[in-house]
């Protein structure tokens, strides 16, 4: 290829006789058959290419699909090593961005990526400049929002898991301040037990009674509210009937601890009638003191549990690289974000439990789970079905995060795992979720992540290598 040749393409139709020379000794033509791949996406970018006969396409893969992004047979169009003139100690421009494929026979200009840069940097120095600003600029941008939706999602789980602890807190609260009230009231018996107000030898057949009750209360049955309801007017009847006032405060503590009208009749035969009042009363105390008991032991389990997922979520404490159970990763997910689910989303587990440990960057997939999550319930608009899903697919292990939601239209799929795209209200999001998701999986753990949706039905399925290790920490990091 001659000095004329190139100066007919619009690239270089305003260099120099001395700069069109340069690029003919730096630079060779090579013809490629239809069907050739010229170059591959994510491989080290060796070459500047400029088009100048034939019909090329080029692609990305997203979403674990090859996605077409432009077909042209304009001559003197340019792919390949574009951003060659990146300073050499920083890693941008240094593989393919996309892949490019030969539609019909190509004839091509070709460049070696070192040259174009060099030459770039030293016959442009203010246009490098520009654009080098530019790239970084974008990056630092797309940098900076990323950690802001991280701090936002942060404060939305902090919200959400403070709310979640308030709720048990203050159950054990009012649980011990009621149980300070029931204490108080059993040492006012034990003072008429010791002022002989009590026949002492009735003592015995307390003490038995309350422990038979305590068993009770362990085993007692889950009753619906018209069961509970039938019971109590029960329970409240027999209690007039012996003659014992305020039955109807007594009624449903007695009930509640699986105390009925035939257990009440077998425990007061073996005390004096004179004895009766004070025993059901010894009783009522007794249940409702255990009852808070479990309340209390109940309320601090929760926030046990709690602060357990959350530790898990959050995998303090716990290398970053590990062998995980992939259900443990998302249960705590799915509790951190309870606060956000609200009653209005219905969640379905399906989980397949013979499924092996899975070698994984844990916080960073909890992180894509929640993406998932997240996205699932704003689709629903709060209020719907959500279905979390695990299974084996070959050599894979498979997550399918599903909702019943509007569905993803035709036209936005292909574009959803993109930077900064978003269908969402200004304001409402940054379109960054699903691109550190797909870049988790696929960039960090070697997997893949697709979509199929319709509406009433989407699902996000992820597919994580179950042999092989995660990519190193050095490799395709998360921004």
């Amino acid at each position: 290829m001659d000095a004329d040749d190139l100066r007919g393409l619009f690239l270089f139709e305003h260099l120099s006789e001395e700069q069109l020379a340069w690029l003919v000794a730096h630079g060779q033509v090579e013809t490629h058959p239809a069907g050739t791949c010229l170059l591959r996406e994510g491989e080290p970018a060796t070459c500047f290419f400029v088009l100048l006969d034939g019909t090329v396409a080029l692609g990305r893969t997203i979403g674990g699909q090859r996605v077409e992004t432009n077909r042209t047979s304009h001559r003197g169009a340019y792919f390949g090593a574009t951003q060659a003139y990146v300073s050499a100690d920083l890693p941008a421009g240094k593989t393919y961005e996309m892949t490019a494929d030969a539609v019909t026979d190509v004839r091509l200009y070709q460049l070696p990526a070192d040259d174009f840069g060099e030459m770039f940097r030293t016959w442009f120095p203010m246009a490098m400049h520009l654009l080098e600003g530019l790239f970084f600029g974008m990056r630092n941008t797309q940098r900076i929002v990323g950690q802001r939706e991280r701090l936002l999602a942060l404060g939305a789980l902090s919200a959400g898991l403070t709310h979640e602890l308030n709720n048990p807190a203050a159950a054990a609260v009012r649980a011990t301040a009621a149980l300070r009230e029931r204490v108080a009231g059993m040492r006012h018996k034990l003072a008429l037990l010791a002022g002989g107000s009590i026949d002492p030898k009735t003592l015995t057949t307390l003490v038995r009674l309350q422990e038979n009750a305590v068993e009770q209360v362990a085993k007692a049955p889950k009753l619906g509210p018209m069961q509970a309801a039938d019971l109590e007017d029960e329970v409240g009847d027999w209690l007039a009937g012996h003659g014992i006032d305020g039955g109807w405060d007594l009624a449903p503590v007695l009930v509640a601890g699986g105390l009925d009208v035939e257990w009440l009749e077998r425990a007061v035969g073996e005390c004096p009638a004179t004895a009766t009042e004070a025993a059901v009363r010894w009783l009522a105390y007794t249940v409702e003191t255990e009852t808070l008991m479990n309340e209390v032991e109940d309320a601090a389990t929760r926030v046990s549990t709690l602060v357990g997922a959350a530790k898990q979520y959050s995998q303090v404490d716990r290398a970053p690289f590990q062998v995980v159970d992939v259900h443990e990763l998302l249960d705590s997910t799915l509790v951190m974000l309870g606060g956000k689910l609200g009653d209005g989303v219905r969640v379905v587990t399906d989980y397949d439990r013979s499924l092996p440990p899975l070698p994984a960057y844990a916080a960073e997939l909890n992180q894509v789970w929640t993406n998932l999550v997240d996205n699932a319930v704003a689709a629903m608009d709060g209020r719907g079905t959500l279905t979390v899903r695990t299974a084996r697919d070959g050599d894979h292990l498979l997550v399918e995060v599903g909702d019943t939601g509007t569905g993803i239209p035709p036209e936005v799929k292909p574009r959803i795992f993109e930077p900064f795209f978003t269908t969402k209200a200004v304001g409402e999001g940054t379109g960054l979720g699903l691109d550190i998701t797909w870049r988790i999986v696929v960039e960090r753990h070697r997997g893949d992540i697709r979509v199929e949706s319709r509406p009433g039905d989407t699902r996000f399925q992820v597919r994580l290598p179950l042999s092989a290790g995660p990519a190193s920490d050095g490799a395709g990091g998360v921004a």
